[in-house]
């Protein structure tokens, strides 16, 4: 007897729960089906709502875009100034070789005059020696 009224109950919420689920899919095709003027406000503001992020979301993109587009630029700024200044220390080092080897041919310059002086003198000494001789 028992599992009968089991049965029963069961049954019994079984039905009561699809007639819940009837109702409410009957509310909700009224409720779309009709122009209630309170939906038709709220559709709007989710339009509008849905317009100022999309605004917001293209806001962004472009706010991005113009970020990489600066630190491209940015970059390219460094790359150049980085090439130039290795450009200026390369002719800095040419300039300092330059001017070492001017010196050290001024100086190798100096020591071949001072050793021609000094043999004029030598030979001069000697030519003067002999002359006293003769």
């Amino acid at each position: 007897m028992q599992a009968l009224k089991k049965e029963k109950d069961f049954e019994e919420r079984r039905n009561t729960s699809l007639a819940a689920k009837k109702a409410m899919a009957e509310k909700f095709r009224l409720a779309a089906s009709r122009e209630d003027p309170a939906a038709e406000a709220r559709a709007a503001e989710r339009r509008a709502i849905a317009e100022a992020r999309a605004l917001r979301a293209a806001e962004r993109e472009k706010a991005k875009l113009e970020k990489i587009a600066r630190e491209e630029r940015e970059a390219a700024e460094r790359v150049e100034a980085e090439r130039i200044a290795e450009e200026q220390r390369q002719a800095d080092i040419a300039a300092e070789k330059a001017a070492r080897a001017e010196a050290e041919l001024s100086f190798a310059a100096r020591v071949v005059a001072d050793e021609a002086e000094r043999k004029a003198k030598r030979d001069a000494k000697y030519a003067a020696r002999k002359a006293r001789q003769n």
